[in-house]
């Protein structure tokens, strides 16, 4: 290798790198919503505490929250779009709706969140301190790795460990916040706390997992790997079939 060779090495490298880096913005940003899923996340909340600042009417906070989480579902039917995203929103919101006529209270159409919240936290210790973090669980498909992380890519699975240690403490910091609030605060004041915890935390969350992965081993590409695999048997029966039919012309040609 010449020093003229080394700029370009060296170019192709850092090509790669800013390669490695954009699929990982792609896929954190497809596995968790992007700026659209965001939206819909914050909109029925948003919706219920306002209605319910101005005239204090439950049924009338409640059911506008429903309304405006179905409106999303059906643009993104209509959009041909994925639906995932709007569609955990709308259940989030039924439970809610569900929990608040229930009691009465206001503040409880957010405790099925927070109790989801609270449940993801230790979902994502948990499974880290059991070798499994949940964000490769949830990332593996997007990055069509799978689960090749946990044998094959020890690096990537530091940087998964990481990343979902990272998801665990922020959301018990957030949870730290809320359930003391949710006993002593009024129910405007503490919808408008949760609704401006709604996006930091998931965005300081999704931007250490970034760093993280982005400092880690490309992941492994398993389905290409299953591909090739086939294609090389097909390969190898075609040729075995074809060494048969020339064995089996030879033979003719001898008898003959």
């Amino acid at each position: 290798m010449t020093s003229l060779d080394k700029p370009t090495d060296r170019e192709d490298l850092a090509g790669q790198e800013t390669a490695d880096r954009a699929v990982t913005e792609a896929a954190l940003f497809e596995a968790f919503g992007g700026v659209r899923g965001m939206v819909e996340t914050v909109v029925p909340g948003l919706l219920f505490v306002t209605i319910f600042t101005i005239n204090k009417d439950l049924h009338m906070s409640a059911i506008a929250a429903l309304a405006v989480s179905l409106v999303l579902v059906v643009v993104r039917l209509v959009m041909k779009d994925t639906v995932k995203h709007a569609f955990s929103g709308v259940f989030g919101v039924v439970f809610g709706v569900v929990f608040a006529m229930m009691t009465g209270n206001a503040k409880d159409f957010y405790l099925p969140g927070m109790l989801y919240t609270l449940g993801l936290a230790l979902a994502y210790i948990v499974t880290t301190l059991c070798g499994v973090p949940l964000i490769g669980l949830i990332l593996g498909p997007v990055f069509k790795e799978n689960l090749s992380w946990r044998t094959r890519n020890p690096g990537r699975k530091k940087a998964y460990a990481k990343a979902s240690w990272a998801w665990g403490l922020i959301l018990l910091a957030k949870c730290a916040i809320l359930f003391p609030m949710y006993w002593w605060a009024d129910t405007t004041k503490f919808g408008w706390v949760l609704i401006a915890l709604k996006i930091p935390p998931f965005l300081l969350a999704v931007w250490l997992t970034w760093v993280f992965l982005a400092k880690a081993p490309a992941p492994i590409d398993v389905f290409a790997e299953m591909e090739a695999a086939e294609q090389a048997e097909k390969a190898e029966k075609a040729a075995k079939a074809e060494a048969a039919r020339s064995e089996g012309g030879a033979r003719h040609r001898r008898e003959a």
